[in-house]
């Protein structure tokens, strides 16, 4: 994807408090989609239009700088330590590292009263091993079915939910299209 890695893994405390604050999730968010490297200032104002609700063009200069020293002074220099961005404060520019492909296995949005999408596969898990145990015990209704259908009903199971996981969730990684899947719009 971007820059160089160090060959070092994150560790996941790390990863948390850095996916902590909504700025660098909106940095990598960013970097992901556009590309790996960017001008400090155009991330400024892509951070700024995306917690203030509103286009890039409609930023203002207060908001734009308050973004601007944040990540310059703090939030960039903290995820330059951890490998994740390479931060040339001289030339005011910022490269994704490859290390950061790695936040995204942290990342499991669950809003409102949605339930988290391991719930789901643990339940279809549950119905197929019921129903394979059922089958393997001669149970009145499973008896009858024949191993190849029995395959069939699960890989079909299976298949079904990795699909509608995928559908859901394809706009809700971090470097996916439109604005960081926090943000309205």
């Amino acid at each position: 994807m971007g820059g160089t890695s160090n060959g070092t893994s994150l560790a996941r405390d790390d990863v948390y408090e850095v996916l902590s604050n909504r700025r660098r999730r909106f940095v990598i968010h960013y970097l992901q989609r556009n590309g790996p490297r960017a001008a400090l200032g155009t991330l400024a104002e892509h951070v700024a239009a995306w917690e203030n609700g509103i286009d890039v063009a409609a930023v203002g200069s207060d908001a734009r700088k308050n973004v601007y020293t944040s990540l310059q002074q703090f939030h960039l220099p903290k995820m330059e330590d951890l490998n994740l961005v390479i931060f040339d404060q001289r030339a005011g520019e910022v490269e994704l590292t490859d290390d950061a492909d790695d936040v995204d296995l942290y990342l499991e949005v669950v809003q409102g009263r949605d339930v988290p999408w391991s719930l789901y596969y643990l339940g279809v898990g549950t119905l197929t091993g019921v129903v394979t145990l059922g089958h393997a015990l001669d149970l009145p209704v499973l008896a009858g079915i024949g191993d190849a259908s029995l395959a069939m009903f699960t890989i079909v199971a299976i298949a079904t939910l990795a699909l509608v996981h995928t559908y859901y969730t394809r706009g809700m990684r971090l470097g996916s299209e439109g604005p960081p899947p926090e943000v309205e719009g």
